[in-house]
Protein backbone atom coordinates (compact mmCIF):
# COMPACT_ATOMS: atom_id res chain seq x y z
CA UNK A 1 0.00 0.00 0.00
CA UNK A 2 1.06 3.85 -0.90
CA UNK A 3 0.45 6.66 1.09
CA UNK A 4 0.81 10.12 -0.81
CA UNK A 5 1.23 12.41 2.23
CA UNK A 6 -0.45 16.08 2.24
CA UNK A 7 2.61 17.64 3.80
CA UNK A 8 3.50 20.75 2.37
CA UNK A 9 6.92 21.67 2.89
CA UNK A 10 7.84 23.99 -0.24
CA UNK A 11 5.71 25.90 -2.85
CA UNK A 12 6.22 22.78 -5.49
CA UNK A 13 4.18 20.74 -3.30
CA UNK A 14 1.25 20.25 -5.55
CA UNK A 15 4.24 19.04 -8.48
CA UNK A 16 5.39 16.82 -5.93
CA UNK A 17 2.53 15.09 -5.14
CA UNK A 18 1.60 14.67 -8.54
CA UNK A 19 5.26 12.79 -9.60
CA UNK A 20 4.93 10.13 -6.15
CA UNK A 21 0.95 9.89 -7.41
CA UNK A 22 2.74 9.27 -10.99
CA UNK A 23 5.59 6.81 -9.30
CA UNK A 24 2.88 5.05 -7.47
CA UNK A 25 0.57 4.43 -10.32
CA UNK A 26 3.39 3.20 -12.38
CA UNK A 27 5.01 1.24 -9.36
CA UNK A 28 1.78 -1.02 -9.59
CA UNK A 29 0.31 -0.51 -5.95
CA UNK A 30 -2.30 -2.72 -4.91
CA UNK A 31 -3.80 0.04 -2.67
CA UNK A 32 -2.89 3.54 -3.36
CA UNK A 33 -3.92 6.11 -0.85
CA UNK A 34 -4.17 9.93 -1.87
CA UNK A 35 -4.47 12.57 0.67
CA UNK A 36 -3.56 15.65 -0.72
CA UNK A 37 -7.35 16.55 -1.66
CA UNK A 38 -6.62 18.95 -4.98
CA UNK A 39 -4.80 15.74 -6.41
CA UNK A 40 -7.03 12.83 -4.97
CA UNK A 41 -10.27 14.58 -6.74
CA UNK A 42 -8.68 15.27 -10.46
CA UNK A 43 -7.86 11.67 -10.07
CA UNK A 44 -11.33 10.27 -8.79
CA UNK A 45 -12.50 12.92 -11.65
CA UNK A 46 -10.23 11.19 -14.45
CA UNK A 47 -11.48 7.78 -13.14
CA UNK A 48 -14.96 8.59 -13.19
CA UNK A 49 -14.51 9.88 -16.74
CA UNK A 50 -13.20 6.67 -17.66
CA UNK A 51 -15.87 4.75 -16.21
CA UNK A 52 -18.39 6.82 -17.33
CA UNK A 53 -16.92 5.99 -21.21
CA UNK A 54 -16.37 2.92 -20.61
CA UNK A 55 -20.43 2.27 -19.52
CA UNK A 56 -21.60 4.35 -21.90
CA UNK A 57 -19.58 2.16 -25.13
CA UNK A 58 -21.50 -0.93 -22.84
CA UNK A 59 -25.09 0.13 -22.37
CA UNK A 60 -24.95 1.74 -26.25
CA UNK A 61 -23.84 -1.15 -27.89
CA UNK A 62 -26.37 -3.20 -26.29
CA UNK A 63 -28.65 -0.68 -27.59
CA UNK A 64 -27.56 -0.98 -31.11
CA UNK A 65 -27.62 -4.91 -30.80
CA UNK A 66 -30.69 -5.45 -29.10
CA UNK A 67 -33.16 -2.59 -30.61
CA UNK A 68 -34.09 -3.74 -33.58
CA UNK A 69 -35.19 -7.44 -31.98
CA UNK A 70 -37.43 -4.89 -29.74
CA UNK A 71 -38.53 -2.12 -32.08
CA UNK A 72 -40.43 -1.37 -35.57
CA UNK A 73 -37.71 -1.25 -38.70
CA UNK A 74 -38.72 2.42 -38.71
CA UNK A 75 -36.61 2.98 -35.45
CA UNK A 76 -33.52 1.98 -37.25
CA UNK A 77 -32.25 5.19 -36.92
CA UNK A 78 -32.49 4.78 -32.83
CA UNK A 79 -30.25 1.73 -33.50
CA UNK A 80 -27.72 3.54 -35.49
CA UNK A 81 -27.24 6.56 -33.13
CA UNK A 82 -26.47 4.00 -30.83
CA UNK A 83 -24.17 1.70 -32.58
CA UNK A 84 -22.14 5.36 -33.35
CA UNK A 85 -22.09 6.41 -29.61
CA UNK A 86 -21.27 2.80 -28.73
CA UNK A 87 -17.78 3.57 -31.51
CA UNK A 88 -17.66 6.76 -30.33
CA UNK A 89 -17.09 5.88 -26.68
CA UNK A 90 -14.91 2.72 -27.19
CA UNK A 91 -12.60 5.13 -29.60
CA UNK A 92 -11.78 7.98 -26.97
CA UNK A 93 -11.67 5.51 -23.79
CA UNK A 94 -9.16 3.48 -25.96
CA UNK A 95 -7.25 6.78 -27.13
CA UNK A 96 -7.41 8.99 -23.57
CA UNK A 97 -7.48 5.88 -21.25
CA UNK A 98 -6.11 2.39 -22.59
CA UNK A 99 -2.59 3.64 -22.08
CA UNK A 100 -2.95 5.74 -18.65
CA UNK A 101 -1.74 3.45 -15.53
CA UNK A 102 -5.02 5.38 -13.80
CA UNK A 103 -7.30 2.88 -15.45
CA UNK A 104 -6.02 0.06 -13.92
CA UNK A 105 -7.49 1.91 -10.80
CA UNK A 106 -10.27 1.91 -9.17
CA UNK A 107 -11.84 4.28 -6.19
CA UNK A 108 -13.11 1.96 -3.20
CA UNK A 109 -15.67 3.36 -1.47
CA UNK A 110 -16.66 0.48 0.31
CA UNK A 111 -16.74 1.19 4.05
CA UNK A 112 -15.50 -2.60 4.82
CA UNK A 113 -13.32 -2.69 2.73
CA UNK A 114 -12.07 0.64 3.36
CA UNK A 115 -11.97 -0.51 7.61
CA UNK A 116 -9.70 -3.82 6.80
CA UNK A 117 -7.01 -1.03 4.99
CA UNK A 118 -5.86 0.15 8.34
CA UNK A 119 -6.38 4.45 7.33
CA UNK A 120 -6.45 5.44 11.09
CA UNK A 121 -2.87 7.33 10.72
CA UNK A 122 -3.39 10.11 7.99
CA UNK A 123 -3.35 13.18 8.04
CA UNK A 124 -6.34 13.97 6.02
CA UNK A 125 -10.12 13.34 6.76
CA UNK A 126 -11.40 12.41 3.39
CA UNK A 127 -8.51 10.50 1.42
CA UNK A 128 -9.14 9.32 -2.07
CA UNK A 129 -8.42 5.34 -1.83
CA UNK A 130 -8.01 3.47 -5.10
CA UNK A 131 -7.68 -0.35 -5.76
CA UNK A 132 -5.67 -1.71 -8.50
CA UNK A 133 -8.03 -3.93 -10.32
CA UNK A 134 -7.64 -6.21 -13.56
CA UNK A 135 -9.63 -4.33 -16.44
CA UNK A 136 -8.68 -6.76 -19.12
CA UNK A 137 -12.41 -8.21 -19.13
CA UNK A 138 -14.04 -4.84 -19.02
CA UNK A 139 -11.57 -3.65 -22.30
CA UNK A 140 -12.58 -7.01 -23.81
CA UNK A 141 -16.61 -6.19 -22.72
CA UNK A 142 -17.00 -2.93 -24.45
CA UNK A 143 -14.50 -3.49 -27.30
CA UNK A 144 -16.69 -6.31 -27.86
CA UNK A 145 -19.91 -4.27 -28.31
CA UNK A 146 -18.20 -1.08 -29.52
CA UNK A 147 -16.68 -3.64 -32.80
CA UNK A 148 -20.47 -5.38 -33.18
CA UNK A 149 -22.07 -2.08 -33.18
CA UNK A 150 -19.92 -0.52 -36.33
CA UNK A 151 -20.41 -3.57 -37.91
CA UNK A 152 -24.30 -3.21 -38.03
CA UNK A 153 -23.41 0.35 -38.43
CA UNK A 154 -22.00 -0.22 -41.30
CA UNK A 155 -24.26 -2.92 -42.76
CA UNK A 156 -27.29 -0.32 -41.59
CA UNK A 157 -25.70 2.26 -43.82
CA UNK A 158 -24.90 0.19 -46.85
CA UNK A 159 -28.27 -1.19 -47.04
CA UNK A 160 -29.90 2.51 -46.56
CA UNK A 161 -27.32 3.80 -49.41
CA UNK A 162 -28.24 0.64 -51.61
CA UNK A 163 -31.64 1.84 -51.94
Amino acid sequence: MEDLREIYDSENSHEQFEQELEHALEAHYDVIVIEPTNIGDETSRWIQVGNCLHKTAVIAGIGCLFSPIFLPTTWKVLSFSSGAVSVTSASIYGLSWQFDPCCKYQLERDPSTLAKLRLSNLTSSSPVVLVRKDDTYRKQLHNFFAIASACYCALTLYRWLRT
